[in-house]
């Protein structure tokens, strides 16, 4: 789940990832939410919190060991 906060002006000014657990993701910029947003691997629904899309899991890579 991302969560992102608006300036004034409506522009999104940060964004943070959580985890299935709830923690926090680190090393995720506001540039790199951006590039997913725009490439349609994440979008929000009704003003809900940023979730992956169906477009998304298709480009996520398979992994043997997904710790």
């Amino acid at each position: 789940m991302i969560r992102h906060r608006r300036c004034e002006n409506g522009q999104i000014v940060e964004a943070l990832c959580f985890t299935r657990d709830g923690l926090v993701l680190a090393g995720t910029a506001l540039s790199l939410f951006n590039r997913l947003r725009r490439r349609g691997f994440i979008a929000s629904q009704g003003g809900a919190p940023y979730r992956i899309t169906q477009a998304g899991l298709g480009a996520v890579r398979a992994q043997l060991d997904n710790r």
